[in-house]
């Protein structure tokens, strides 16, 4: 109970005794202590010095505070158009809610969209359509030195940590994993007994913490890295640089959502808030970073290895290509998370101003891995409010070989974009360590939700891409997908941006290439 409740009580129950010293009846009392309290609370308004709004206006000002509290959900709720909320317009997460619980998610009387804004995209039917494969072609990860390939699904479960969810939530979405044959990724908070119960495949991802696999004074720990990735259900590694959210920053746990299981598996005291630092020990350069990515594959026992950022600087991921070059090797797979991505809290600033949007950050990745020869040994996902399968669709014709997707996981297991993901009081259970609330959140009902979101939202893909006339991710182009310019021009992905031809950077780069692949250097990040 709040302070205020605690005096209002008091009040009542003095009033109450001092009726009965009087012999007069408590409920003339009650009835006049309304009057009393709201007289209380002006002569409090007026002499705080914290709001003046209240000091304005008492009593009445609080109306504003209210108001406020609840703005966001009046606008989800009773303002936004069914199209035009963020981060997911109502359009968005229906569809989600609808796959998850197995029931049609159709839209009658046309699109409510306006076609002729600027902005709008498109993907382009074929006259000549396709047959719906009747598997879902998968995504093999490991290059020439991964002893130890991953076939990927098109759409698996992004970085979420165990203590940035509750332990409900990882079970549900790890079951919905295994129970549907796609892989979960851990998010940098360790490898939890909650993410190996259920038996999903798994993607561990190590950040700049090194939770899980940390020495005492917070370095990578190679042995413990070893041990926990030799578990049968760990299927490849990954190395976090950044998160769209919050790209050149580090995570934060508040210490209340501490306790110490989460303290056992990250290897951190308990109780205390903990901050992942912005950046990582284990290298300096390109070079090192490339290095420390072999390094993790032989310390895995030959198993996929790769790495996520949110892409900055072009220059520098050039270096990163230059650096696997001149050692001869390269991750498996890259993770292309977009600044429009981040299923916690982030400094406001950060995400909404910095890190590169997924579209151009996937066709930086691309393009540079292309130009440098280097794309054949090395997939591509995509992260970053991909829900539906036009997004998957979309990101695969922008260069991604897979998608993962979190907050449409987190809808699936019950997320209401109440946007209380750092306050520990998700009022569905998923992303607080209140047992009282994350006990309503139904592992068994939600686990079955995450499969049939995931198998839905890739046979839509698979549906779609058959309207086009393909029927694999590899066939998809560039011209199938376009642009309104303005309500009279349309342009195809083709012709709005540069696409390098495979070696273009090493034999002769575009001049729009040329001055940043000039300047990369394999043992700098130069800015």
């Amino acid at each position: 109970m709040t302070r205020i409740g605690l005096v209002v009580l008091a009040l009542f129950v003095a009033l109450a005794a001092g009726a009965a010293a009087v012999g007069c009846s408590p409920w003339w009392w009650f009835a006049a202590a309304p009057a009393l309290v709201l007289g209380l609370l002006g002569v409090w308004d007026l002499l705080q010095r914290r709001h003046s709004v209240l000091r304005n206006y008492p009593v009445l000002g609080h109306a504003r505070f209210l108001l406020e509290k609840i703005r966001p959900e009046l606008q989800q709720y009773f303002i936004e158009r069914n199209f035009d909320g963020r981060p997911f317009d109502r359009d968005t997460r229906t569809i989600v809610y609808e796959r998850a619980k197995g029931t049609d998610a159709e839209q009658p009387y046309g699109t409510e969209r306006d076609v002729y804004r600027p902005g709008y995209e498109f993907l382009v039917p074929s006259m000549a359509p396709c047959p719906v494969p009747e598997a879902a072609p998968r995504v093999r990860v490991g290059g020439p030195d991964c002893d130890r390939p991953y076939d990927m699904a098109l759409l698996n479960v992004s970085a979420m940590s165990f203590g940035s969810l509750s332990a409900n939530a990882i079970l549900a979405l790890n079951g919905g994993a295994a129970a549907g044959g796609f892989a979960h990724d851990t998010g940098e908070g360790g490898l939890s007994e909650y993410h190996l119960r259920p038996g999903g495949d798994l993607v561990w991802e190590i950040g700049t913490g090194y939770f899980g696999c940390r020495t005492d004074d917070g370095d990578f720990d190679p042995a413990e890295f070893a041990d926990k990735a030799a578990h049968e259900h760990v299927k490849c590694v990954s190395l976090k640089l950044s998160q769209g959210a919050k790209p050149g920053i580090g995570g934060v746990l508040p210490g209340a959502k501490v306790n110490a299981e989460i303290a056992r598996v990250r290897d951190v005291p308990q109780g205390r808030t903990v901050i992942s630092p912005p950046f990582h020990q284990v290298f300096s350069t390109p070079r090192e970073l490339v290095r420390f990515l072999a390094r993790m594959r032989e310390l895995s026992g030959g198993k996929p290895t790769g790495f996520k950022l949110c892409v900055g600087s072009r220059r520098q991921f050039l270096a990163v290509c230059k650096a696997m070059l001149a050692e001869g090797t390269t991750p498996d797979f890259i993770v292309v998370d977009g600044a429009e991505g981040g299923t916690g809290a982030a400094p406001l600033e950060f995400a909404d101003h910095v890190g590169t949007p997924l579209t151009e950050g996937l066709l930086t990745v691309h393009n540079a891995l292309v130009g440098a020869g280097l794309r054949d040994r090395v997939k591509i996902g995509a992260s970053g409010k991909i829900a539906t399968g036009t997004d998957l669709v979309k990101r695969m014709v922008q260069g991604a070989d897979y998608g993962n997707a979190a907050r449409a996981m987190m809808f699936a297991v019950g997320c209401i974009q109440a946007q209380r993901c750092h306050t520990n009081t998700c009022p569905t259970g998923v992303t607080t360590q209140d047992p009282r609330r994350a006990r309503a959140l139904h592992v068994g009902d939600k686990t079955l939700r995450v499969q049939r979101l995931q198998e839905a939202t890739v046979a839509s893909a698979l549906q779609i891409m058959a309207s086009m006339g393909v029927t694999d991710p590899a066939q998809l182009r560039p011209h199938m997908l376009r642009r309104r310019i303005d309500p009279r021009t349309e342009r195809s992905f083709e012709e709005l941006y540069e696409w390098l031809a495979p070696g273009q950077l090493l034999a002769e780069p575009p001049a729009s290439w040329a001055a940043d692949w000039a300047a990369a250097d394999p043992d700098r990040f130069t800015v």
